[in-house]
């Protein structure tokens, strides 16, 4: 059976490429008939092999006697059955948007270029791409992404016939409805992805006009029961290359548009000489998932659309599949569906009981609600130059599975996920998705419902933490994960959730993110033993020029961004936009940009903050370095106030929040910490207040005491600094309802404190010393009533194994004066008057690295009380003023820095999903009247050179397209009265394969320069008599890109701040050909290849 396709070619058969060159006789090419309830009566329901573009469509069924004689062929010719799909002509098959597009919207940007998008659908509407769509014909669909926080104004067009169009444009039928973004804003690239749809050979199930029978319709009023494909271990060979699937996949388990099941190594190590693999595929309006990778490794997916899905598209199913690499695969519009409680949402979670025991009713938010494109079940797989454009909740989630699931249950891994270092993690993107852009953290239910445990088999749990060590041991170094050019924007919640240690992420961009990235650690003292988090060399942007548009969903608009115009907003008005937002901790930010970070009177926005509500640890080995904040970056770091989203702003870890300024980058003092205003367990005399950060910053050295007590059920500790009696800081305790309640207050070293309860002292208390450095100390006391006598002993924790080591009994001494002079030995001094038990934490051993303890074990005191007192212990009134000690500094305070820092920030201008390509970034300043009347310049900068204008009159340049670095070829100022002069040279001076930026100041009443800018790109002569200001962006050569664009404004005012980013050396240009390109994702491809 062969197909002609519309390229004018006669697709082959992909022949096998493991044994026998012709067809098994397990195969044969058609549609396979899945069992379903019968339908409405209307027509027998099908899945349909056809070729698109042909009358005659041909379809298959294989006969009871078939089926039993497939079934012997198969038992005859184990490992012999080859799947094997029509191919087309390679093209390609998502690219990016080259021009803004979308409809007037008092939401879009001002300026659209004169040369860019129209909506004329009488015509229809021209879509500039960046790259060769020649093979794109008329009739094809395509669809484009959102670029908005809402994935439903993800958009299908229909191509019409364009003779005039290049290879880089086409004409669409259909008249936008929504904005989508189609330019690099604000050095992160924001362009919308657009993927054909349409294949010369088309799988496609049969659906009926409504949802019927046990289908899930209390959900769905359409059919959900589609064709599937099911691939099975013992083939030959799978290649599927180049077909659309459509109406694929049922809410069933295992029926699915594309399903690898139970297939084991599918590359080299299952014997294949050739690794398997699905290329080019569109998989769309699907009833139950992408692709499903299950029990399957070494498989290759690459350049496959999935588009407008119910559930995880693009998913691994039993936490068992490794070395799978998804290379250049976009996924859009991930819905939610019902096969697992992680593919549901709110209503589905709470209505789906029938498996969970007894009574229980799921709590959506975390046994549900995590639907998303890449679901990502082991680390030990590759995600290459993918992007993740809608998802109901996350783009890509990394989770973590204790032990295999579903029919791989009972299987022995080797090594367990969570532990296994990360496969390669490159150039993807995340955007318009709910909750995530990149999630990494948690795993699933292993274990059925119970009365235990009533929750349901597989839901979300929130067990696993993500600790990567080398060859998945415990025992050996850790193994950073690394996360290198992750692109996250218009997510409305987070980014990027990063969870576990440790993990490095580089190179990234986040913007209009409702938070930018978080960083949480794997755990806490003391079920880790210590691990850290990095982000460097990268981008936040808090409100870009992305402005949205309200729509599609998008439920929040308000006033914001450096301009404060309407735009589309993450979550509501009120909640606080952060950039890079710190949970507990060890964290390290360095060499990171921030930019327009801009409060309004309806919410906070800040580049740095805190988790809210936060009832957790905060460590203050959380450092601070080399960042750079915009000129508009109102709040570097807030610290939260009671109001919306804060509440009252008093749990323990909202109190603790620190980090250390490592440079002086954040705060203008070296070497300092930064905290909450009113936390006086860190302050002495010279620390400065920040009072819009609601930050003091002081400097000294910190640690933390961890305080578990036992039996002490909702039981807070007040922790009081000797030093500031009148300020006591009161924890309630992380899990105060539990029967170990734990404290973790951060305190300055050297510095004596006391410890005081709301009810009876805890019988039984330890005190661990996390982040002390040998021979760092404090001294404690802690109330207990006057008749209580103490056994209090010391030993080393074996966190591995829970033993102690080294047990030493502390002994009685008779005052406070004999404790001070043997404070490094065990003693410790009962104030029966105060009721105050002193004694000295001081570490004996060395601590390594991250570690939260010593690397001879975590140091711990035991304190065991014995009283028949049920008083309160809470000793304050007794211990002050007595045990009062004037505040000093432990260190000097040092003077603020002077002068700019010249090498902090990122490295990086631009961010873009072909990092690859060079990006010249271009920036106009174009004053208005006023302005020029106060002597403002008008300004071009090229790649941060600036090139000045201070007279009435034209500023011109002429770059070099070719050159990288970027080489400016000539400059012309064309002052008023010699404004003519420009005429000539537009039209002689300026030389082929040059870039033209052209700038005015002040005032010309006749710029005729109109038809002489149409050869250098304007779309068509532009009236430019009596305006404010002009900008022209030209190219000069046989080739029009898409980036030339004029902005004009009316008299007397100005354009403002313009930023455009400029691709060099492209081909289209003439430029001479370079040296060979160095294309990091292609080799990392083939070292996924090798590694397959």
């Amino acid at each position: 059976m062969y197909a002609t396709d519309s390229r004018g070619h006669a697709p082959a058969f992909l022949q096998p490429q493991n044994g026998n060159s012709h067809h098994s006789s397990g195969y044969v090419p058609g549609k396979v008939v899945p069992l379903r309830p019968p339908p409405p009566p209307k027509s027998q329901a099908s899945a349909k092999f056809t070729s698109i573009r042909r009358e005659d469509r041909a379809t298959f069924a294989f006969l009871p006697e078939e089926q039993q004689a497939q079934r012997e062929s198969r038992k005859q010719k184990r490992h012999k059955n080859t799947f094997i799909c029509f191919a087309i002509t390679s093209f390609s098959f998502f690219v990016a948007l080259a021009i803004i597009l979308g409809i007037s919207s008092k939401y879009a940007p001002d300026g659209v270029a004169l040369s860019g998008f129209r909506v004329e659908a009488v015509d229809g509407v021209k879509l500039n791409l960046l790259d060769d769509v020649s093979s794109w014909k008329p009739g094809d669909q395509i669809v484009v992404a959102s670029t908005d926080y809402s994935m439903y104004q993800a958009e299908e067009f229909t191509l019409l016939p364009c003779s005039e169009c290049s290879r880089f444009q086409v004409k669409v039928k259909e008249t936008p409805q929504f904005l989508h973004m189609g330019e690099i804003i604000d050095g992160v690239d924001m362009r919308a992805e657009v993927g054909i749809l349409t294949r010369n050979v088309v799988i496609q199930g049969e659906v009926e006009d409504s949802c019927y029978a046990e289908n899930q319709c209390q959900f769905f009023d359409y059919d959900t029961f589609g064709g599937h494909v099911m691939i099975m271990k013992n083939f030959t060979s799978v290649h599927l290359s180049y077909v659309e699937l459509k109406h694929m996949g049922q809410q069933q388990l295992g029926r699915y548009p594309v399903h690898f099941h139970l297939c084991g190594d599918v590359d080299y190590k299952g014997g294949y000489r050739h690794t398997t693999f699905v290329d080019g595929l569109s998989i769309h309006h699907s009833f139950s998932r992408c692709i499903t990778v299950h029990g399957t490794n070494g498989l290759l997916i690459k350049d496959t659309i999935g588009f407008d899905t119910l559930g995880h598209c693009f998913f691994l199913e039993d936490g068992i599949e490794q070395r799978n690499t998804l290379f250049h695969n976009l996924g859009l519009l991930t819905k939610p569906g019902t096969l697992l409680p992680t593919d549901r949402n709110n209503s589905m979670c709470t209505t789906m009981r029938d498996k969970v025991f007894g009574n229980y009713i799921p709590v959506p938010a975390t046994d549900c609600m995590a639907v998303s494109t890449f679901w990502i079940a082991h680390p030990n797989n590759n995600l290459i130059n993918n992007a993740a454009a809608g998802s109901q909740d996350a783009g890509i989630w990394y989770l973590f599975h204790k032990e295999p699931t579903g029919e791989s249950s009972g299987l022995q891994l080797l090594a367990k996920p969570e532990l296994t270092p990360l496969g390669i993690f490159y150039n993807n993107r995340v955007h318009s998705n709910f909750k995530a852009g990149l999630f990494i953290d948690k795993g699933v239910k292993t274990t059925n419902s119970s009365a235990a445990d009533p929750r349901e088999y597989l839901c979300l749990d929130n067990s696993a933490r993500f600790r990567p060590h080398q060859d998945a041991d415990p025992e050996k170094p850790r193994v950073a994960a690394l996360i290198d050019r992750l692109i996250a924007f218009k997510n409305n919640d987070n980014g990027a959730w990063v969870r576990g240690g440790d993990i490095i992420v580089q190179n990234s961009a986040f913007a209009d993110n409702g938070i930018g990235l978080t960083f949480a650690s794997d755990g806490s003292f003391p079920s880790d033993e210590g691990s850290s988090q990095e982000v460097s060399e990268s981008l936040f942007v808090g409100e870009s020029r992305n402005y949205g548009f309200h729509g599609g969903q998008n439920k929040y608009v308000g006033t914001g961004g450096i301009d404060q115009k309407p735009r589309t907003l993450p979550r509501n008005r009120t909640f606080p936009i952060r950039g890079f937002q710190i949970y507990d901790g060890p964290i390290h930010l360095t060499r990171s940009t921030f930019k327009n970070y801009v409060p309004t009177p309806d919410r906070y926005s800040s580049a740095i903050g805190f988790l809210m509500k936060n009832s957790w640890q905060i460590t203050p080995r959380n450092n601070i370095s080399l960042v750079k904040f915009g000129p508009h970056v109102s709040l570097n770091v807030f610290f939260g106030k009671p109001g919306p989203w804060f509440e009252d702003c008093e749990l323990d870890g909202d109190k603790n929040s620190i980090f250390h300024d490592i440079d002086g980058s954040v705060t203008g003092y070296k070497d300092t910490y930064v905290g909450r205003m009113d936390n006086y367990l860190i302050r002495h005399p010279s620390c400065v207040n920040v009072t819009r950060w609601n930050a003091v910053i002081c400097n000294g050295t910190y640690a933390q005491v961890y305080v578990q007590t036992w039996s002490t059920q909702n039981l807070s500790m007040t922790i009081t600094r000797d030093e500031y009696p009148s300020h006591p800081m009161v924890l309630r305790g992380i899990n105060q309802k539990a029967a170990f309640p734990q404290y973790q207050p951060v305190i300055m070293l050297e510095k004596g404190y006391t410890i005081h309860w709301n009810g009876p002292a805890p019988r039984t208390t330890f005190l661990y010393l996390v982040n002390f450095n040998k021979n760092d100390w404090i001294r404690v006391g802690l109330c207990y009533p006057s008749n209580t006598s103490f056994q209090v002993t010391f030993g080393y924790l074996q966190r591995q194994n829970g033993l102690l080591s080294k047990i030493e009994e502390y002994e009685p001494v008779h005052s406070l004066e004999e404790l001070q002079r043997k404070q490094s030995e065990r003693k410790f001094y009962f104030d029966s008057n105060t009721g105050l038990l002193f004694l000295y934490l001081k570490a004996k051993s060395h601590r390594d690295g991250h570690s939260y303890c010593s690397s001879q074990g975590c140091e711990r005191v035991k304190i065991q009380a014995a009283t028949d007192s049920k008083d309160i212990s809470n000793c304050m009134a007794k211990a002050y003023p007595q045990y009062y000690r004037k505040p000093s500094a432990v260190k000097r305070m040092p003077s603020m820095l002077t002068g700019l820092c010249q090498d902090c920030g990122t490295r990086q201008v631009v961010f873009t999903s072909d990092p690859h390509k060079s990006y010249l970034p271009v920036q106009f300043q174009s004053p208005g009247k006023v302005e020029t009347q106060r002597g403002d310049p008008s300004v071009i900068s090229v790649n941060g050179t600036s090139f000045t204008f201070q007279n009435v009159g034209v500023l011109l340049l002429v770059v070099n397209a070719c050159s990288v670095p970027f080489q400016v070829t000539e400059r012309k100022d064309f002052l008023l009265p010699n404004v003519s002069r420009m005429e000539e040279y537009l039209k002689t001076g300026i030389p082929p394969r040059s870039i033209v930026l052209l700038s005015t100041r002040g005032e010309i009443k006749q710029l005729n320069i109109s038809d002489l800018l149409v050869p250098l790109g304007l779309a068509k002569p532009a009236h430019l008599y009596d305006k404010g200001s002009t900008i022209f962006l030209g190219f000069s050569g046989n080739f029009k890109p898409s980036w030339t664009k004029l902005f004009t404004s009316p008299a007397g005012q100005g354009l403002g701040v313009l930023e455009q980013f400029i691709p060099l050396q492209l081909d289209e240009y003439g430029c001479p050909r370079a040296a060979t390109v160095h294309r990091r994702d292609l080799e990392l491809l083939k070292q996924a290849s090798k590694a397959r």
